[in-house]
């Protein structure tokens, strides 16, 4: 899911679990095609940290590019590494996981990088109280404190504003230390140990972090690309409910169509020609399964659906063709309650992932996935 302004939680793991990195080296390499692929890009890394066989990223991208930033990111810094231990092979294991994060709203962006500075915490790598939070140096965490250097692409007001400090103020950085040691103390005790975890649930788990606007609004943006059986993993419950919602839009629109009501629907013979028009019309336009149309249009077995597919593609009946074609006539769902109206879309940054890409976006796609010159691979 790809559109301007977009706001993710990007990570990814070493092959079968193994390291990323050796040594500094290889870090310094790992930031230094980080800010490559930023330049690249227009991205924006709001937190960070590396570990020894992952990293996290909170990542902004102005302009919709993120797969092939990523493309160019990670094949860049595998061949980077690779050469440098004279080996071949996968460095990561598979894609990279990017959960997308409602922007306007700041408790995700403060949820996500408070999990992510705390990331050597959880992993026993920062002994605090008796080490500072920011004492593993290869997280955003130092650059906060003032500890090290802060690279040009990292920025630092959106977090810091999120757990409501002024990033003008002079102080903001001793202010933002003393959020992460109130965190700190939360995870030394049991209870908020357990309610740190249980906010971070949804982190771990989830493919979005938003509310149920946002959600369906990525939902309805996804479309056809998760039809059918890997629709599954993208939201549950709030995921099945958007598919009923909207599959009973679509038969609105084609009851409308054939002059028919719901419960003359029901008293057709389920050989009906209207009914098997319908039910492949369903079937093609939403992503709900055989068992609810048939139940819907009153066809019995959930394979009359599949039947009535076949017979209205294969086109031998005139008769359906002529159905098939009053269908086809509608231009589009007017009332289903999902599709967002221009108010709702006009203040929600996602609504740019519904435009075409300006030819500045379409330039900066290009050089982003521009393959990594051999001599800088090295």
């Amino acid at each position: 899911m790809e559109y301007v302004g977009a706001l993710y939680h990007v990570m990814s793991r070493g092959d079968r679990g193994r390291a990323i990195v050796r040594g500094d080296a290889d870090r310094e390499r790992f930031f230094e095609t980080l800010g490559e692929t930023c330049e690249r890009t227009g991205w924006i890394v709001h937190a960070y940290v590396l570990m020894t066989n992952h990293y996290h990223l909170l990542l902004e991208t102005p302009e919709a590019n993120l797969v092939q930033g990523m493309k160019w990111f990670l094949s860049t810094y595998t061949l980077r590494y690779n050469a440098r231990y004279r080996q071949r092979g996968h460095v990561f294991q598979g894609r990279y996981k990017a959960v997308a994060l409602e922007a306007e709203e700041s408790g995700y962006t403060e949820r996500v990088s408070t999990y992510i500075h705390l990331n050597p915490l959880r992993a026993g790598l920062v002994h605090w109280p008796e080490e500072e939070v920011w004492a593993y140096p290869w997280s955003s965490v130092p650059a906060y404190m003032g500890q090290a250097r802060k690279p040009a692409w990292l920025s630092t007001t959106r977090v810091v504003e999120c757990v409501g400090i002024d990033a003008r103020r002079r102080d903001w950085g001793r202010q933002y230390a003393r959020y992460l040691e109130s965190r700190c103390r939360q995870w030394a005790s049991e209870d908020g140990r357990n309610a740190l975890m249980g906010d971070w649930k949804e982190i771990q788990r989830g493919w979005c972090l938003g509310g149920d606007m946002f959600r369906e609004t990525l939902l309805e943006a996804l479309g056809p690309k998760i039809k059918g059986g890997k629709r599954e993993s993208y939201g549950g419950d709030a995921k099945r409910a958007h598919d009923d919602r909207a599959a009973a839009a679509w038969l609105r629109q084609g009851l409308a169509a054939y002059s028919l009501t719901a419960e003359r629907l029901a008293r057709l013979k389920k050989s009906d020609k209207r009914k098997l028009v319908l039910a492949w019309w369903l079937s093609r336009h939403t992503s709900v399964g055989a068992d609810w149309i048939s139940t819907r249009l009153a066809m019995g077995h959930r394979t009359s659906v599949s039947k009535a597919a076949r017979l209205v593609e294969q086109g031998g009946d005139p008769d359906p063709q002529r159905l098939r074609r009053l269908l086809e006539a509608i231009p589009g769902i007017t009332d289903c309650p999902l599709l967002p109206s221009a108010s709702r879309r006009s203040s929600n940054r996602l609504s740019y992932y519904l435009t075409p890409s300006t030819p500045s976006n379409q330039t900066g796609a290009r050089q982003a996935s521009s393959p990594p010159d051999r001599a800088r691979a090295g």
